[in-house]
């Protein structure tokens, strides 16, 4: 059988276009069952059975207290969490997400070009990646720079574009490990043409195996 994803797409807040677009990504990696939902009671259920969990964009406050408990018993006894973009907008009210994913979202510049720097070479959301990575996104900043709890994968050079607001040091993707579980997030992903570049669904893909062990 085709390892599962549970793909979790509920927003409270800001919804983004893309999310439908980010969806047929996935679907279209090759290799998963893809199971997309908005329903909270999706995460309140066993999540043994999946690879891994994926919030593509979520938003807001999106999870019930058993959803909660369930998806911390799940990374932490080994399972897989993967954050996509706006996954660091959400549950800013558990204190325990913002440890399982790293950082939350503080502000962005306008969507603009710039240019993405990778740290990691070798790992496998950006082994395929050019040293310097030319993208147009949001280049989110973060209200802590997540560094030292987390392996950073790709960082935003700020001199490519304007706005930015976290300095020299600004990561943009990582992983981590959380528990007997695996985390990675990219902040990456807002606009629709994003999940049509093959650069980013490899990178997505190089994501998705890491945490699920692939």
């Amino acid at each position: 059988m085709a390892p599962r994803l549970l793909v979790h797409t509920r927003t409270t807040d800001y919804r983004h276009e893309s999310i439908p677009a980010g969806v047929a990504a996935l679907r279209g990696l090759g290799g998963f069952d893809v199971h997309a939902t908005e329903d909270p009671a999706a995460l309140e259920q066993p999540l043994d059975a999946y690879a891994a969990v994926v919030f593509l964009s979520t938003s807001g406050e999106i999870l019930t207290a058993a959803g909660r408990r369930t998806l911390a018993a799940y990374v932490g006894s080994g399972g897989a969490f993967v954050g996509v973009h706006a996954a660091a907008c959400t549950e800013y009210d558990w204190p325990l997400y913002g440890e399982l994913l790293g950082a939350r979202f503080a502000r962005h510049p306008l969507y603009q070009p710039g240019r993405a720097l990778v740290e990691d070479p070798d790992h496998p959301a950006t082994r395929h990646l050019p040293a310097v990575w030319d993208v147009t996104d949001e280049w989110y900043d973060f209200r802590t720079n997540p560094r030292g709890g987390v392996h950073v994968l790709l960082t935003a050079d700020e001199s490519s574009y304007e706005g930015g607001g976290m300095g020299g040091d600004h990561p943009l993707a990582w992983c981590r490990d959380h528990g007997r579980g695996r985390v990675f997030y990219t902040a990456l992903g807002h606009a629709p043409e994003a999940y049509d570049d093959p650069a980013f669904r490899a990178h997505l893909l190089g994501g998705i195996t890491w945490a699920a062990r692939l």
